[in-house]
C-alpha cells in the first residue's frame, strides 16, 4: 500500500502546485515511484502541469476526475458546470494510483475549510483518502496566525500533520519572510519540512537543485516501517488483553494481530494503514462513527475549561445539563440519575439501589435479586452474581452472592414438543407463579430488554417485555432495564424499553452514551427510589456508593454531545431503511451451508453457526469456527467478534448503505470460506 499526503494550504495561492513539485521530485531523487492526485480541479491547470513536469504517464482524468473552467471554489465551479463530486468515486480514482506508485501526492483546492460539495470539505476528502496532511504556507506577513490555526484545525479534525512547507512564490525578501520560520519552528508541534525557494525553472533537474538543500523529505519516509512489529513485542511483554487466552496470543495463534492506530466514520486503521470496517461499533459503543468532529470539539472545549471535580459533595455543569437530557429521553417515571463508568457499575447500582430502598423503608425481607437464564450483566462481582452465563461466571461462584435465575429459553433450541413463541411465554408464566409465593422476599428483577446480548444476540418475542413489568408492577417487585447495549438506538428506538412502553424503575446505559468516546455510564431510577433515601443524617440511609470519576465533565460533555447528534442527524429516522436493507441480506444468508439460525433487532444481529443445521449440533469449542470466521474476515477489510460461534453485527448507526453493503459482503465471504474448509475436513475424516 502507498503512502498518501494530502497538500494543503493556509490559504489560496499559497503555491501548493509548486510544493507538490518539488516534494514528487525529491521523493523520485531518493529511487521512489511517486505519483499526483488532484481530486477537483476549478479554473487553473495544476493537474496538467504537474503532469508534464514528473514525466507521468496516468491519464489527466485519472489524475484529475473532476474540473471545472471557472476559477471558483470547487463546490461552486462543478455545481455551475452541472457536476457534483463524488467522493466514493475520488476514493477510487486513488486507490487505482495507489496500486501503481510508492507515494501519492493529493493536491486539495484551497485550504482545509474549502466545501467540495454542500457539508463535505476539503478535510473531510483528506480524512476519507486516509491521508496525512503537509501544510502550504505562504512566508509573509500573517503566515504565523494562518498556519497555527491551520495546523490546530486539522489536528481538531483528526488528521494526522505530518509537516509544514513553506512557499516563497513570490521571491520578495522581508523582515516577515526571513523569521516566519524561525519562529514558527519553536511554535509549531509538527515538523517543519523547510522552503520551497522561488522556482526560475520547473523542470525536475532545475527542481531538485534548487530544492534539496532548504526542503527535507525525511519526515515523509516510512519511517514507522517496523511500528508494528515494535508495538506487538511490546504488547505481548505488558499487556493482558480482556476476554482473551494470553497463551494464544502471545504465540500469534490465530494469526497475527491486528494494532489500531487511528479511525474514522465506520473504519479503523491499523498501523499498517489497512482500513477496516468496524462491524461491532468496537465493542457496541461507537454511535455516530468514530471521532465525529462534534464529540470530539466537545471533548476539547471541555477539557480546557474543567478536566475533572469530584461530585462527592459538589456539582459539575456538564453532569447536571446531561442529567437533564437523560430524564427528558428516557422512558416515563426515571426522574433522577446516578453515574458512574461502565456497564457492569451501573447495573451493580441499581441493584445495590433496590436492595437497600427495602431496607431504608423497614420491608428487610426483601432481599432477593432475579435475573434470567443467559443473562449477562458485566464483570464486576455484584454483576456476575445475577450473569447467567458459567463459561464467563462459574470459576467465581463461591466469591458471589446467591441470586434467583429465572427460567428462560434460548429460542433458537426450543424444548421438545414446544413451540415458539408459547415456550417463552410459559417460562413468564413459571416466573409468576413464583412471584406469587415469593414476592414478600424478592427486591427486584434484572433483564436486558428484547435482545440478550452475549447470550449470542438472543431475541425475545414481542410481548415478553410488558408481561415482566405487569408482574413486577403486580406484586411490587422492582424491574432494572440493563439497556447498556440495547440502548441509544440499537434495537431502533432510542431504549429497548421505547417498543413495548415499558416504565422500568431502574434504566442502566453506557457504551453508546458519550456516542464511543468516552468511559460514562448511569444509572436512572425514579422518585420513589430517590425518596426512599432522603432520612436524617443519624439514620447512616444515605447510599454510600461512588466512584472517583463519577460524572467526570469531559465525559458527560461528549455524551450531551452525542444526544444532540442524534437530533441534528435524525439518527433514529435514518437507520430505519438500513435496518430493512440488514434484514433483506442476512435473508439470504440462510442458504450458506452451516449458518443455522439468523436473529436480527433493530441493528444487532448474530448469525449461528453450527455443524448440523437440521439436529442443530454445535461445533466443538477446539474448533474455534466462529473465531475463525472473524480472522477470515479481516482478509476482506472487516472487524467482527463472535459470541462463541455465534457472528455479531452491530455497525455504528452512521454506517452508509455502501459501507453495510460491504459489510455483510465480508460477513457472507469469510463465513462461506470457513465452513468450506470445514465441509473439506469433514469429508477427509
Amino acid at each position: 500500500m502507498s503512502k498518501v499526503f494530502f497538500i494543503t494550504g493556509t490559504d489560496t495561492g499559497v503555491g501548493k502546485t509548486y510544493a507538490t513539485l518539488a516534494l514528487a521530485s525529491l521523493l523520485k531523487k531518493r529511487g521512489l515511484s511517486v505519483g499526483v492526485f488532484k481530486p477537483v480541479q476549478s479554473g487553473v491547470g495544476d493537474a496538467e502541469f504537474l503532469k508534464k513536469r514528473l514525466g507521468l504517464t496516468d491519464t489527466l482524468r485519472e489524475i484529475n476526475p473532476y474540473f471545472a473552467r471557472e476559477p471558483l471554489s470547487p463546490h461552486l465551479a462543478l455545481a455551475r458546470a452541472g457536476q457534483k463530486a463524488d467522493s466514493l468515486k475520488i476514493i477510487s480514482a486513488l486507490r487505482v494510483l495507489e496500486s501503481r506508485y510508492d507515494y501519492v501526492l493529493v493536491e486539495g483546492a484551497g485550504g482545509l475549510l474549502v466545501p467540495v460539495a454542500p457539508n463535505y470539505f476539503m478535510s473531510d476528502l483528506a480524512r476519507d483518502l486516509n491521508a496525512e496532511v503537509v501544510v502550504v504556507a505562504r512566508l509573509g506577513l500573517g503566515t504565523i496566525n494562518h498556519t497555527l490555526l491551520t495546523v490546530r484545525e486539522a489536528k481538531r479534525q483528526g488528521l494526522s500533520v505530518a509537516g509544514v512547507v513553506f512557499s516563497d512564490s513570490s521571491g520578495k525578501k522581508g523582515i516577515s519572510e526571513s523569521s516566519n520560520p524561525k519562529i514558527l519552528r519553536r511554535l509549531l508541534d509538527v515538523p517543519v519540512l523547510g522552503i520551497v525557494p522561488f522556482l526560475k525553472k520547473t523542470d525536475e533537474k532545475s527542481v531538485v537543485r534548487a530544492c534539496q538543500k532548504g526542503l527535507k523529505v525525511h519526515a515523509l519516509l516510512k519511517k514507522d516501517f517496523f511500528k508494528t512489529g515494535k508495538l506487538l513485542s511490546l504488547d505481548k511483554k505488558h499487556v493482558w488483553h480482556p476476554f482473551t487466552q494470553m497463551k494464544d496470543w502471545v504465540n500469534d495463534v490465530p494469526g497475527v494481530p491486528v494494532v489500531i492506530d487511528r479511525a474514522q466514520g465506520s473504519y479503523l486503521i491499523d498501523t499498517d494503514g489497512r482500513r477496516y470496517i468496524d462491524g461491532v461499533s468496537s465493542l457496541w459503543v461507537t454511535v455516530h462513527g468514530h471521532n465525529r468532529p462534534e464529540i470530539t470539539e466537545a471533548v476539547s472545549r471541555q477539557a480546557a475549561t474543567l478536566d475533572h471535580s469530584t461530585m462527592l459533595g459538589l456539582a459539575n455543569a456538564p453532569a447536571v445539563r446531561l442529567s437533564e437530557k437523560l430524564v427528558e429521553i428516557a422512558p416515563r417515571g426515571l426522574s433522577k440519575v446516578f453515574y458512574s463508568d461502565n456497564g457492569s457499575t451501573s447495573v451493580e447500582i441499581a441493584v445495590k439501589m433496590s436492595y437497600q430502598y427495602w431496607q431504608n423503608t423497614g420491608k428487610t425481607k426483601k432481599t432477593a435479586v432475579c435475573h434470567l437464564a443467559h443473562s449477562y450483566h458485566g464483570d464486576t462481582l455484584g454483576s456476575v452474581s445475577i450473569g447467567g452465563i458459567d463459561l464467563f461466571h462459574k470459576v467465581y461462584r463461591n466469591l458471589i452472592f446467591k441470586a434467583v435465575r429465572v427460567d428462560f429459553p434460548d429460542c433458537y433450541r426450543a424444548p421438545e414438543g414446544k413451540k415458539y413463541p408459547d415456550f417463552a411465554f410459559e417460562a413468564v408464566d413459571r416466573f409468576e407463579q413464583f412471584l406469587k409465593k415469593n414476592h414478600d422476599h424478592v427486591a427486584s428483577l434484572v433483564v436486558e430488554p428484547l435482545v440478550q446480548g452475549a447470550a449470542g444476540m438472543i431475541m425475545w418475542p414481542p410481548g415478553i417485555l410488558k408481561r415482566f413489568e405487569e408482574l413486577c408492577r403486580k406484586h411490587d417487585v422492582f424491574l432494572i432495564a440493563d439497556e447498556v447495549a440495547t440502548g441509544f438506538g440499537r434495537t431502533g428506538t432510542m431504549f429497548a424499553c421505547n417498543e413495548e412502553d415499558v416504565h422500568p424503575d431502574f434504566m442502566c446505559v453506557a457504551k453508546g452514551l458519550t456516542g464511543g468516546a468516552l468511559p460514562l455510564a448511569a444509572t436512572l431510577t425514579t422518585g420513589r427510589v430517590y425518596d426512599g433515601f432522603l432520612h436524617p443524617y443519624r439514620d447512616m440511609k444515605t447510599f454510600f456508593h461512588g466512584h472517583t470519576y463519577t460524572g467526570n465533565p469531559i465525559a458527560c460533555a461528549a455524551a450531551i454531545a452525542n444526544l444532540e447528534i442524534f437530533k441534528k442527524d435524525q439518527t433514529l429516522l435514518k437507520l430505519r431503511p438500513k435496518i430493512r436493507y440488514l434484514a433483506e441480506r442476512l435473508s439470504e444468508f440462510v442458504e450458506i451451508p452451516h449458518v443455522g439460525d439468523i436473529r436480527q433487532h433493530g441493528f444487532m444481529a448474530g448469525i449461528e453457526l453450527v455443524r448440523n443445521k437440521d439436529t442443530k449440533e454445535a461445533f466443538t469449542p477446539e474448533e474455534r469456527v466462529g473465531a475463525r470466521v472473524c480472522e477470515r474476515a479481516r482478509s476482506y477489510g472487516v472487524i467482527l467478534r463472535p459470541l462463541g460461534d455465534v457472528i455479531v453485527l452491530m455497525p455504528p448507526l452512521s454506517i452508509s448503505k455502501k459501507e453495510l453493503s460491504d459489510l455483510l459482503f465480508a460477513a457472507e465471504r469469510a463465513i462461506r470460506d470457513v465452513v468450506s474448509l470445514e465441509a473439506q475436513r469433514c469429508s477427509s475424516c
